[in-house]
């Protein structure tokens, strides 16, 4: 009797199915924005993100279609979606500790691989379980949608254009919508109570289960309520800003000396504002060498790629005088911040786009160029491959100079750093680099002037800030001559993920040896103890 209650209103079962493909889609794009702050937003994060869901739908399917060949009670699918849907709606609650507790046991434990063990680990522990479960759906729906084997090709069909559909649509709503509007927290705790929605009508239309739907309720109460903000560094106190954008998660911190903008819970400074107007201390200070190297003049023009809040371009503006500065900046968010919270003017000229495509688009020429958009693991391959350089290379003036800035310094052969500037090298004649006190940044100068050096030497030589001009020098003085070797990325083969997860792996090692140590022989009492 259910059954053909059920079948009595096909439309619902499609909008179960609807539903169900939108939540699937919407979780994998939410688990990459749960993911990113922690592990990156590289091809290595998605692909783990992809393949654990697929599989998680795959077992899904398969689980789901034996139970409904053996059990065919709806109710037990819709007890299923209300437990998907709970344990969606706590993931804001839970799921970055998870990853946290993940990631301390794995740092301690793991030598080699660490992105990619920490990120499926975490995968596996948060999303597998309600993506197995709305695995099950599609089969249990056919299975009570279709009354002969006459219309089985229609009814069948039916319910995957509606899957589909909700798919397209729950692949377009977090990114361009939910996600830009109100967070990740949330747009989980929207797909969360659809889903719950979905099923509790079932059960109130059918008279059955009251507690459940009275219990799932209020847990799902309880997870907007202390969920819902989707704060991911919990143990900070004073941010200026938390939030999100289209392309990143961001942060704004401001101490007595400065503020700070990252994209990275973790680690990672991606822009910087000191208050006392001085020098950062930071990889910025030694870009200056390329103006320098340029012999930039009055009218002299600089474009920045990867702006960031502005902090190369200030620097310019206020040690150069009378330059033209552009930037561009592919999240416009940060744009936004750097003008509330860093002092950009609005002067200040800032082109939304991503920089390859922006010299794709334009003409100019310029005296600098730099390139300053690589963060932490997160390299665009098409802004680090042969012919993006050589697209450089034909933006810069006679005597023009690229400044690279390379983030993930490492001493094994064959790193990221290698394949860059021997890609690099292919492009310009005359490369050097200066590795950044204290950090593990490198900057890369590139020109086809092969006076390059004697130019820099003239231009410290009149620089107004004694200040700079010692800083320069001192920076001019460890600057190398790059030997070129054979290493090379193009637009078809530029794998800079894996790279760049070698890089991590190396300075994880180096960093947590001691407390592993620590750890080997004194367990976690004498970890504790160490901290």
């Amino acid at each position: 009797m259910e059954k053909r209650n059920i079948l009595k209103n096909k439309y619902y079962l499609y909008l179960t199915e609807f539903f169900s493909g939108m939540s699937v889609m919407a979780v994998e794009l939410g688990a990459s924005r749960l993911l990113a702050p922690y592990f990156s937003s590289s091809q290595i994060v998605w692909t783990i993100i992809i393949g654990t869901i697929m599989i998680a739908m795959a077992l899904g399917n398969i689980w789901g279609g034996r139970r409904a060949d053996k059990d065919p009670d709806p109710g037990k699918l819709y007890f299923r979606l209300v437990i998907a849907a709970l344990w969606i709606g706590a993931i804001p609650l839970f799921g970055k500790y998870i990853i946290l507790g993940i990631s301390g046991v794995l740092v301690l434990t793991v030598s080699n691989n660490f992105l990619i063990v920490a990120a499926f680990l975490a995968c596996m522990a948060i999303f597998v379980f309600p993506l197995f479960l709305l695995g099950t759906v599609t089969p249990c729906l056919i299975k009570y949608t279709v009354d002969s084997l006459d219309e089985s090709g229609k009814v069948v069909g039916a319910m995957e254009a509606f899957q589909t559909i909700g798919s397209i649509i729950g692949t377009f709503l977090p990114t361009f919508v939910t996600i830009p509007a109100v967070g990740t927290a949330v747009t989980f705790l929207i797909f969360s109570g659809i889903l719950l929605t979905l099923a509790l009508v079932y059960f109130i239309s059918k008279g059955k289960r009251p507690i459940l739907c009275i219990v799932s309720a209020i847990l799902f109460l309880l997870c907007c309520i202390f969920g819902h903000s989707g704060k991911f560094v919990f143990w900070e106190k004073d941010l200026a800003y938390e939030g999100e954008s289209i392309y990143n998660y961001l942060q704004v911190k401001e101490t007595d000396r400065s503020v700070i903008l990252s994209t990275n819970v973790l680690f990672g400074v991606q822009s910087i504002r000191m208050k006392e107007d001085s020098l950062t201390g930071m990889y910025y200070d030694y870009a200056l060498l390329a103006p320098t190297m340029a012999n930039v003049q009055e009218g002299a023009d600089i474009l920045v790629l990867g702006m960031g809040t502005g902090t190369f371009a200030y620097q310019c503006e206020k040690y150069f005088q009378g330059v033209n500065i552009e930037g561009v900046e592919i999240d416009e968010k940060i744009t936004s911040l750097a003008k509330e919270y860093f002092e950009m003017s609005d002067s200040m000229k800032v082109t939304t786009y991503d920089g390859r495509a922006y010299l794709q688009a334009v003409d100019t020429k310029y005296d600098v160029i730099m390139v300053d958009a690589y963060q932490d693991i997160t390299i665009p391959f098409q802004m680090s491959s042969v012919e993006f350089f050589t697209m450089v290379k034909e933006h810069l003036k006679d005597g023009g100079v690229m400044v690279v800035n390379m983030n993930m310094y490492s001493s094994e052969e064959g790193n990221i750093n290698d394949y860059l500037a021997d890609t690099i090298a292919t492009v310009f004649p005359y490369v050097y680099t200066v590795d950044v006190a204290g950090s593990t940044n490198r900057e890369l100068f590139a020109s086809a002037n092969p006076n390059m050096l004697t130019a820099m030497e003239e231009s410290l030589d009149v620089l107004e800030s004694e200040e700079l001009k010692v800083m320069l020098n001192k920076a001019g003085e460890k600057l190398i001559p790059y030997e070129k070797g054979e290493y090379l990325l193009t637009d078809d083969k530029a794998p800079v993920e894996l790279l760049g997860m070698q890089v991590i792996d190396s300075l994880i090692r180096n960093e947590i040896e001691y407390y592993k140590e620590t750890f080997r022989e004194g367990g976690l009492k004498g970890l504790l103890d160490s901290m």
